[in-house]
């Protein structure tokens, strides 16, 4: 650390507030001018920024020419995702590499395609001879996504041909990316583990046949052992995150650099970026600490009053973080329902159940039941509001033991899939960078000498 200046110095204070003071806009010209802040118009509907063929994510429908709110609806390449996971949830498979084959290829593999394609993801779920000693464990970082982004960056130097964006070269490429994102997530936290907490090292190598939720599962523990209900839980909490529309923070990214002609490291390493910014990935790890808390402060969880006067607290900004949020609760799109939470949900108290932890499912449940209600009546709201993916998935993480550091890493793992069919479809579909525009609302300034100011 040595000569890398970490402080804020009382004149980094003052330049701040100069950067504050003069950067500071006036919000009512917003409307003046038309302009949709993030992308979004007052009624939370996006900006029309693109077309794709790869997943659509529904909230509304059209009834009486009229746009009123329905039941969420996600599919991935027109399969509904409810549909698509109910398929080899009966049969009790493991759906990752099926659904990661069908958000990239169009299409549904046969059983030869999809042995075929588990084999190939399974063969490449290797590093660079000596990365795992000379980068990942060199520095290692608290932070995984700082860490993740990291790795994927420095693969750059191990690709013979990183700067090739033909479409079979960005191909290989992301092919690569999703089979090793696993092991650089969990290789980065037991890092981190071990350097900067002082634990045992575990560096267990991943097992070809394994699906990737078992491989996940293999390397975090240091038996190296986990129940199929585990497995197939995470599995199906990987699916549910691979894709949502070419819409959301990060695969937009995705779109936005893939379109300047990069390469594929840095187009994914931005929308790493994206993906571990609170707002976006990080929601679960709020709604752990949230539901930590609120163990403390409601001495009876089954009082449904004293549930509501926490909520309420949590919106009055007197409980917990104090930011006025319900972590977990509303989403930028869905009102009625969140398709992937009613999914999870669905497994979450078989789950509960192995783990003994049935009261906490109570809870969650409880406050996915009340919430809606308090939050109507403290709020004013344009759209109703319901319990999203991160509601449950972050509970479902902690009942498998995974570390609060891995819950955005294991976002990555999934959304890498859809981040790669994203990138594939602008290169196929665009030569035109994405460049919007902003209006520019200071005055025209005269130059003033420096002997003069």
């Amino acid at each position: 650390m040595s000569g890398f200046n970490t402080k804020v110095t009382p004149q980094i204070e003052e330049l701040t507030r100069l950067c504050q003071e003069r950067s500071q806009l006036d919000l009512s010209l917003y409307g003046k001018y038309d302009v949709k802040r993030g992308l979004r118009d007052l009624n939370g509907k996006g900006v029309l920024a693109g077309l794709t063929k790869i997943s659509n994510v529904q909230a509304t429908e059209v009834i009486d020419g009229k746009t009123v709110p329905c039941a969420g609806m996600l599919a991935y390449r027109g399969y509904d995702i409810k549909e698509l996971t109910r398929g080899f949830l009966k049969d009790s498979r493991f759906g990752f590499e099926e659904t990661a084959y069908l958000l990239l290829f169009g299409a549904l593999p046969t059983r030869e395609q999809l042995d075929e394609f588990s084999k190939l993801l399974g063969n490449q779920r290797t590093l660079p001879t000596n990365f795992v000693r000379d980068v990942i464990m060199k520095a290692p970082s608290k932070d995984i996504m700082n860490a993740l982004s990291r790795s994927v960056l420095t693969l750059y130097s191990y690709d013979k041909n990183p700067d090739d964006i033909s479409l079979s070269n960005v191909l290989r490429q992301c092919l690569n990316l999703i089979s090793v994102f696993p092991v650089l997530s969990v290789y980065g936290y037991q890092a981190y583990n071990h350097y900067g907490r002082g634990k045992s090292l575990y560096i267990h190598n991943p097992k070809k046949e394994l699906s990737t939720a078992e491989n996940i599962l293999r390397l975090l523990r240091p038996d190296k052992h986990y129940t199929d209900l585990e497995a197939k839980i995470l599995d199906l909490a990987l699916i549910l995150h691979m894709e949502h529309g070419g819409g959301n923070n990060s695969t937009f990214t995705t779109h936005v650099v893939s379109s300047s002609g990069t390469d594929t490291y840095s187009a994914i390493a931005a929308a790493l970026g994206s993906l571990k910014g609170p707002k976006h990935g990080g929601a679960n790890i709020k709604v752990v600490k949230m539901f930590t808390e609120m163990k403390k402060e409601i001495s009876d969880p089954k009082d449904d009053d004293e549930v509501r006067a926490y909520l309420r607290r949590l919106l009055n900004r007197d409980a917990f973080d104090k930011r006025g949020l319900i972590y977990g609760m509303g989403h930028a799109i869905y009102s009625v329902s969140d398709p992937r939470a009613e999914v999870l949900k669905s497994f979450v108290a078989p789950l509960a159940r192995e783990k003994g932890r049935m009261d906490d499912f109570r809870l969650y449940e409880a406050v996915e039941r009340l919430a809606p209600g308090v939050i109507g009546e403290e709020r004013r709201i344009y759209k109703g509001v319901s319990a999203n993916v991160d509601f449950y998935s972050g509970f479902v993480y902690s009942m498998l033991d995974l570390p609060l550091e891995l819950y955005t890493p294991m976002f990555a793992v999934a959304r890498i899939v859809g981040w790669s069919a994203h990138r594939m479809e602008e290169l196929i579909n665009t030569d035109k960078i994405i460049r919007p525009a902003y209006v520019n609302v200071l005055p025209a300034a005269e130059y003033v000498p420096l002997s003069e100011r």
